[in-house]
């Protein structure tokens, strides 16, 4: 079936937070105009939140949790252990944090991505609540800094960033014709290819799939962006992205920096919105006609 409408968020770590204040002010105005989202690490994360109508638990875990030494530890990832735990970060989240499961497996459906360390190539998993742990820790689990390597299903798993940090095109694969895509760098963006992809070889020796995948990620992540800036001729996508200025970034840890970061969010959703509510005015109303102006809230 095509003619679907999607979300799909990128991840980017602590960049995630210009996500979480979209989803949020989404929430405030019930603006849940999709039939299914993808999620990739962290925008997975914003995405189980959003869906469960929890406005602000992304904004918690970010700016209290994500930066407590628990999860982000330099020191610790120095003496062998994890630059950041992602296993932690969730189950602390959970206790902190309640999720409204309920709420969030009777909304619409739930994508994730996450990248095989055995063919390097993206998988990609409907969200529910047997899964649920796995897939959110899986999704996540940066290469290099998450030193687990979470295995479900009758696979193990790495970040889905490293094989489809922007799932686009498999939106578009699974019917979806008007997709509206939250990314975490600005439009202007494009990522430039590691300068020395034979380091991967060295760091990443136990999984050389994967390090194949890290030396072709930023080809596979312009080949995303290209695809956004000129879609098929049946397809609409609708890019919200952070501002130049925009001050965060993958480890940011100063709360005033995340705040601005989610503020921005919430002001991107607001242009967002207002766009997305002039283009179906135009669309249904002949404004030639001053008696054909809406009376009522128009349907997205």
């Amino acid at each position: 079936m095509t003619n679907k409408r999607a979300i799909v968020v990128e991840g980017g770590a602590m960049r995630g937070i210009f996500a979480s204040g979209v989803l949020d002010e989404f929430l405030d105005v019930d603006f849940r105009p999709f039939d299914f989202a993808i999620g990739v690490s962290a925008g997975a994360s914003n995405l189980v939140n959003y869906l469960a109508k929890q406005p602000q638990r992304s904004y918690h875990v970010v700016t209290e949790l994500a930066t407590n030494s628990r999860f982000f530890n330099p020191a610790r990832f120095v003496k062998g252990g994890n630059l950041i735990d992602v296993d932690w970060l969730w189950k602390e989240a959970l206790l902190r944090y309640p999720l409204n499961t309920d709420a969030l497996f009777d909304s619409i459906p739930l994508l994730a991505a996450v990248t095989n360390v055995e063919t390097a190539a993206a998988d990609y998993y409907w969200v529910n609540e047997s899964n649920l742990s796995n897939v959110i820790e899986a999704t996540s689990a940066l290469p290099i800094a998450y030193r687990q390597t979470p295995c479900f299903s009758g696979g193990c798993y790495t970040d889905g960033g490293v094989a489809d940090s922007i799932p686009v095109v498999e939106a578009y694969r699974r019917g979806a014709r008007d997709i509206t895509v939250i990314l975490s760098q600005p439009e202007s963006y494009e990522m430039t290819p590691m300068r020395i992809p034979s380091l991967m070889d060295h760091i990443l020796k136990k999984h050389p799939s994967i390090a194949d995948a890290m030396r072709l990620r930023a080809e596979r992540y312009n080949a995303s962006l290209a695809f956004i800036r000129q879609p098929p001729v049946d397809c609409k996508v609708r890019v919200i992205a952070p501002p130049e200025s925009f001050p965060v970034g993958r480890f940011t840890m100063k709360k005033a920096k995340l705040d601005e970061g989610y503020h921005m969010g919430r002001q991107a959703a607001k242009n967002h919105i207002f766009d997305t509510l002039k283009l179906t005015v135009l669309k249904h109303h002949d404004w030639n006609n001053t008696a054909a102006k809406p009376t009522t809230k128009p349907t997205y």
